[in-house]
C-alpha cells in the first residue's frame, strides 16, 4: 500500500511540473490588429449615391419590366425588280414579295409603336407580333427618314404593356443598359452592355448630323427598332444601327436617343410630320487642327465648343444677336463640344421653343436666349431644297412648292438650279415637310418648273 501511494505521488508531482513548464515557457501569441476603417463587406452589394444607382447585381427587374413591351415587326413589300432577263423570256417576271423583319417598342397602352423607318420602308403590309404571340396588322401613322423613326398603330381593346420614356440627356458614359429585340427572328432577346459614347455621328459627310447613343450591348440584324433601356426599365433609345465588316455584331451598336424618338413620335401623331426647331448657325467644332488654322484670325480662347462661322439671316440666332466668331459652349446647360451635340439636343425641340445659349465672345462668356425657327431647307435625293420666299412666290406666280438651290450630282444636267418642284409621283408638294414621306426608291416622277417658266415632268 505504501508503495502504491509513492507511485501516485510521483505521478502527481511530474504532472504538476510538466504543466508549470508549459505555462511558463510557451511563446507569447502575436496580437492581430484590426483596421477600424476597413470593415468587412459582402461581395455583392448596391448603394445609392446622390439618388443614382450603382451597377446592379443583375438585370432581372429591368428585363421583366421591358420585355413584354418589345414586339416583332414583319414588313411585306412588293418588288417590281427582275432578278434575271431570262425570267421575262420564260414568263416568270413581274412582282415579287419581299419580307423584312425587325423590332418595335410599344409606348402607349392603346397600341402606338415606335420602330425604325428602314424596318418598314416601302411596306405594303405590316404585321406586329407581341411577346405573348398575338399577331396584329399595323397601320403606318408616319415616318421620319431623317431620324430613321417610324410610328405604327395596332387596334386592340385590351391595354398593352408599354415602356415609359427615360431622359436620354441625363444618361452617362459607363451606365449599364439593356438592348431588347428580335435578332435573327430570336424573339425576346436581351443583351447587356454600357453606354460607350454619346452624340455619335456615324458619317459627318452626309449632312444628316446624327446624334446616336453608342453602346456595346450586342445588337444584330432584327434588333432594329427595338428598345434600349436603363436599369430602371425606362426607354432611353431605339436600337438602329451597327458598324460591321462581317455583317454581325463587332462591339459597337447605335441607338436614337429617347428624347429625339419621343419628340418625333409626338410630332408624327399630332402633326403627321416632324416639327424641327433650328438655331440658324453654321460652323465647325473646335479641334487642335481648327485652332491651329484659325487662331490668328479669330483668337480662339477655348479648346472645346462650336465655332459659329456664319449666321443664317431670318433665323433665331441672328435675331438674338449671335454673330460670326462666337463660340457656343452649351445650350440649356447641355455641353456642346461638336456639331452632333448641338443638333442632337435641338432635335428634341420645336419651332418657337426658347433655349438659353452660353457663348464665348472675345474671351467673355454670356447667356443669350434664342427662339428657334422652323426649318426652311432640306436635302432630298442629293438636292439642296428650300421653301419659297415671298420673292420666289412673286417670281413664279405660285404660292406652293420647293426651290432647288443645288441639283446635286444625281440630277446635274437634268434639273436646273433655281427650278421649282411642284409634285412627286403626281402628288402636290407644298413645302419641304412634304418630302419626308418619300424614300428615294419610291420616287418615280418629279414635276418641276424651270427658271424660264417651262413645265417639265421627269421620269426616273
Amino acid at each position: 500500500m505504501k508503495q502504491l501511494l509513492s507511485l501516485v505521488g510521483v505521478a502527481l508531482l511530474s504532472s504538476t511540473l510538466t504543466l508549470f513548464s508549459f505555462l511558463f515557457f510557451r511563446p507569447t501569441p502575436e496580437k492581430v490588429q484590426v483596421d477600424p476603417v476597413a470593415p468587412v463587406l459582402p461581395t455583392a452589394y448596391a448603394y445609392n449615391l446622390n439618388g443614382e444607382n450603382n451597377a446592379p447585381s443583375d438585370f432581372v427587374k429591368a428585363a421583366e419590366k421591358s420585355i413584354d413591351a418589345v414586339v416583332h415587326v414583319k414588313n411585306t413589300a412588293i418588288s417590281e425588280e427582275s432578278f434575271s432577263p431570262l425570267e421575262y423570256f420564260y414568263g416568270r417576271g413581274g412582282s415579287r414579295e419581299r419580307v423584312g423583319m425587325g423590332s418595335g417598342v410599344i409606348v402607349s397602352p392603346d397600341g402606338f409603336i415606335i420602330t425604325n423607318n428602314h424596318v418598314i420602308e416601302d411596306a405594303t403590309k405590316i404585321e406586329v407580333t407581341t411577346n405573348d404571340n398575338v399577331r396584329y396588322v399595323a397601320e403606318l401613322v408616319g415616318t421620319d427618314p431623317y431620324t430613321d423613326i417610324a410610328v405604327l398603330k395596332i387596334q386592340t381593346e385590351e391595354e398593352l404593356p408599354y415602356l415609359y420614356f427615360g431622359n436620354s440627356d441625363t444618361t452617362r458614359i459607363g451606365e449599364w443598359v439593356l438592348a431588347i429585340g428580335n435578332p435573327f427572328n430570336l424573339n425576346s432577346t436581351v443583351t447587356a452592355g454600357i453606354i460607350s459614347a454619346k452624340a455619335r455621328d456615324l458619317n459627318a459627310r452626309d449632312n444628316k448630323n446624327q446624334s446616336f447613343l453608342q453602346t456595346d450591348a450586342a445588337v444584330n440584324r432584327g434588333n432594329s427598332g427595338g428598345a434600349l433601356v436603363n436599369t430602371q426599365g425606362e426607354l432611353i433609345g431605339i436600337n438602329t444601327a451597327i458598324t460591321s465588316f462581317s455583317g454581325g455584331f463587332e462591339g459597337y451598336s447605335f441607338a436614337v436617343p429617347s428624347n429625339i424618338a419621343r419628340k418625333v413620335f409626338e410630332d408624327l401623331v399630332e402633326y403627321g410630320s416632324t416639327q424641327k426647331g433650328l438655331l440658324g448657325v453654321q460652323g465647325s467644332a473646335i479641334s487642335p487642327e481648327f485652332k491651329e488654322r484659325f487662331e490668328e484670325q479669330y483668337n480662339i480662347p477655348v479648346n472645346e465648343g462650336f465655332f459659329v462661322g456664319s449666321v443664317i439671316e431670318g433665323m433665331g440666332a441672328a435675331a438674338a444677336g449671335i454673330r460670326e466668331g462666337d463660340i457656343i459652349l452649351s445650350v440649356d446647360k447641355v455641353a456642346i463640344k461638336k456639331f452632333s451635340d448641338l443638333t442632337g439636343y435641338l432635335e428634341s425641340k420645336r419651332p418657337e421653343d426658347e433655349v438659353t445659349v452660353l457663348i464665348n465672345r472675345d474671351g467673355e462668356e454670356r447667356n443669350i436666349k434664342v427662339r428657334l425657327a422652323k426649318n426652311v431647307t432640306a436635302q432630298f435625293m442629293g438636292m439642296n431644297l428650300r421653301d419659297l420666299s415671298a420673292e420666289n412666290k412673286k417670281e413664279f406666280g405660285i404660292e406652293k412648292g420647293v426651290l432647288v438651290d443645288a441639283a446635286g450630282a444625281y440630277f446635274e444636267g437634268q434639273i436646273e438650279e433655281g427650278s421649282l418642284i411642284t409634285s412627286i409621283n403626281g402628288e402636290r408638294v407644298f413645302s419641304i415637310e412634304d418630302l419626308k414621306k418619300y424614300s428615294p426608291r419610291s420616287v418615280q416622277w418629279i414635276s418641276y418648273i424651270t427658271p424660264e417658266g417651262e413645265k417639265i415632268r421627269l421620269r426616273l
